[in-house]
């Protein structure tokens, strides 16, 4: 119960934007973290350097993006795979800001830990 006290006091101690910043670093669900690892490690290879340069990419994504906004981007970047005229709508320039602020992200993470 002390721990617990304490940690909370702690974080109320934080300034308002280094505690805003640190909520939304860890916004992002270990899960989602994890499948992100994954993949980067499927396309970038297998061991342990690669793992540290993909855990970092997420990272620093989770850093720039809110979680909120890595979903949306990556829900359009899967329908956009998909095949038909339905899924046209996700392919035109409404949904590119979305994208975009995604792609940002991961270009300054590739800077930073490729």
């Amino acid at each position: 119960m002390t721990g617990r006290l304490l940690a909370a006091a702690l974080v109320l101690a934080l300034p308002a934007s280094a505690q805003d910043l640190e909520e939304r670093f860890n916004d992002y669900p270990t899960a989602t973290r994890a499948d992100y690892v994954f993949g980067c490690m499927a396309a970038n290879g297998q061991g342990r350097d690669v793992l540290e340069k993909c855990a970092c990419s997420i990272d620093t994504i989770a850093e720039i993006l809110p979680y909120g906004k890595y979903v949306e981007a990556e829900t359009v970047l899967s329908l956009r795979q998909t095949g038909g005229e339905r899924m046209s709508v996700f392919r035109g320039a409404a949904t590119d800001s979305i994208v975009a602020d995604l792609r940002r992200a991961q270009a300054e993470a590739e800077i930073r830990c490729f």
